[in-house]
C-alpha cells in the first residue's frame, strides 16, 4: 500500500538511537552524524519504490558524504511478516549493492516510530545540529526511471543544508510503500 510522508517540521530534533548495522557494528546517531548534516533514510529490501531508485540513492549518498553529510539507512519492517526484509537479507542487499553507508536494523520499530517514518523510502535531512531541514522526496520519478535531466531534489536540498544550515522552503513529500508495522 502506498503512503506519503508528512511535510517537514523544521528544526524538529532527531531522536537518538543505537542500532545494529549489517557490517557487524552497533552505531548511534552521534556516530553517524556528519559535520555538515545528516541524512537518515528509511528503506527496506522488497519495496518497489526503493528498488526503483536504489541506484540513485547510492549515487546521491556518495556525493553527499563527500560534502560532509553523514548518511545511514534504516529498515524497520516486520521481518516475521516480510522475511525478505530480515537482517540476513539486509546484509545481502547491502553487500550486493555496495552500500557506501551503514544499513541499520530497527527490529523493535521504536526508532521508526520515534521518527514518524511513514513509507519506504522516507528521507530525513538534518542540519549539523541535528535539526530537521528536509522531509522530501528523492526526485520526481516515484518508482519510474528518472527522465534525463531530472532534478536531484534530495541531493540539492542536502547540499543547501551543508552550505547554509537551512533546507529549501518548497519540499514535495516522499511516496512509497507503507512501513510494515508489527501487530499490536
Amino acid at each position: 500500500m502506498a503512503a506519503t510522508a508528512p511535510v517537514c517540521n523544521y528544526r524538529w530534533q532527531a531522536p537518538a538511537f543505537r542500532l545494529p548495522a549489517t557490517d557487524g557494528r552497533v552505531l548511534s546517531l552521534t556516530e553517524l552524524a556528519g559535520p555538515r548534516g545528516t541524512l537518515i533514510l528509511f528503506i527496506c529490501n522488497h519495496c518497489p519504490y526503493v528498488k526503483a531508485v536504489l541506484d540513485r540513492i547510492i549515487r546521491d549518498a556518495r556525493n553527499l558524504m563527500a560534502l560532509g553529510i553523514g548518511v545511514a539507512a534504516i529498515s524497520a519492517n516486520d521481518a516475521r511478516a516480510y522475511p525478505q526484509d530480515g537482517f540476513a537479507a539486509m546484509t545481502a542487499v547491502a553487500e550486493t549493492h555496495h552500500f557506501p553507508f551503514p544499513y541499520l536494523y530497527d527490529e523493535t520499530q521504536e526508532v521508526a516510530r520515534a521518527y514518524g517514518a511513514a513509507c519506504t523510502p522516507d528521507f530525513f535531512g538534518f542540519d549539523a545540529r541535528l535539526g530537521l531541514q528536509y522531509r522530501g522526496r528523492l526526485d520526481a520519478s516515484g518508482r519510474n526511471p528518472a527522465p534525463d535531466g531530472a532534478r536531484r531534489e534530495l541531493y540539492e536540498a542536502m547540499k543547501q543544508i551543508a552550505e547554509t544550515g537551512h533546507g529549501p522552503v518548497d519540499q514535495v513529500p516522499s511516496i512509497g510503500c507503507s512501513i510494515k508495522w508489527k501487530a499490536a
